[in-house]
């Protein structure tokens, strides 16, 4: 899957992943009306929305992405309802050709971490059948309980050549309380990357390693000393637009070909429509605001990236 990752960002020339983390705020009034007149104020109808939301944004942006990236807690809060809305997501994207970075930072150890990446990117059997429950292509992974807690994750890959993003150096404020300790004179975050790039030395594709990272786009300095710890690691970079991060703290992501990074935008693709920038599209037509703002960072990131040659 990364080999399909790296292609689809060369023929798309977008190194953009869209986070599908719709907050009922989001989501227009039409759209939530229609579906609590169908379902009611339920959380069948919270989930319809959801997905409704969701699927008009894919229809609008699916051919100028390699990806998307839902995060899973903004359908869990909905129960069944807004897991079986983020299975549908999943689905729909897949149909689009779009590779599904599911956004569920697990980590335990053992058998709980092996039921974890069964569900979401490996597979189980039921009787004589086997099934793909969730069925991204990639996750993310926490990495704080070590090699007993992403081992698991890492065989499942192997066998299923899916991939991972293990959290190296998140794009949060308070992220240094923990990853910026110094253990053994160095930075921890720089520990985990090391470790991350052992993790994938054997799970190889063609050029990038099958186990990536995830290194904010706040931390831009961090980003030149990580990439040259994981130069076979494809990196997952949140943190762009809201949170603060612009085109030009992204060039130490990449390597020189354009490649070695994926740059993740939220709030500021699907909730386009809310921006002053984009506000007059209106909320009839939240997913063309989202075509624009997608088209947007791909020209900030390009220039960028070719300022920095």
């Amino acid at each position: 899957m990364i080999n399909k990752l790296a292609e689809k960002i060369q023929k798309t020339h977008a190194p953009i992943v869209a986070g599908l983390d719709p907050m009922m705020n989001y989501i227009p009034e039409h759209i939530q009306r229609k579906a609590f007149e169908e379902y009611g104020e339920t959380l069948e109808g919270a989930a319809e929305a959801i997905w409704q939301f969701n699927k008009e944004i894919v229809d609008c942006i699916y051919d100028l992405i390699p990806a998307v990236k839902p995060q899973i807690a903004m359908y869990e809060q909905f129960g069944i309802p807004g897991l079986q809305a983020f299975q549908k997501t999943v689905d729909y994207c897949h149909k689009k050709d779009l590779i599904v970075i599911g956004d569920i930072k697990r980590g335990d150890i053992g058998s709980t971490s092996a039921a974890y990446a069964a569900g979401h990117i490996g597979s189980v059997k039921v009787g004589s059948k086997t099934y793909h429950p969730f069925g991204e292509d990639f996750i993310t992974v926490n990495p704080y309980l070590g090699t007993d807690g992403v081992k698991p994750f890492v065989d499942v890959c192997r066998e299923e050549k899916k991939g991972l993003f293990i959290l190296v150096k998140t794009s949060n404020p308070s992220s240094g309380e923990f990853q910026d300790k110094i253990v053994d004179g160095r930075p921890l975050y720089e520990l985990v990357g090391e470790k991350a790039a052992q993790w994938g030395a054997d799970c190889m594709g063609e050029n990038y390693s099958y186990v990536g990272a995830v290194v904010g786009a706040t931390y831009p300095e961090v980003g030149k000393i990580l990439r040259r710890i994981m130069p076979k690691s494809f990196i997952l970079v949140p943190g762009y637009g809201a949170q603060g991060g612009t085109g030009a703290d992204l060039v130490h992501f990449f390597h020189e070909d354009g490649l070695g990074a994926i740059v993740n935008s939220s709030r500021g693709i699907i909730a386009a429509y809310q921006q002053e920038a984009y506000a007059d599209f209106g909320a009839e037509h939240f997913g063309e605001a989202s075509r624009a703002a997608v088209l947007a960072m791909k020209e900030d990131i390009d220039n960028a990236l070719q300022a920095a040659k």
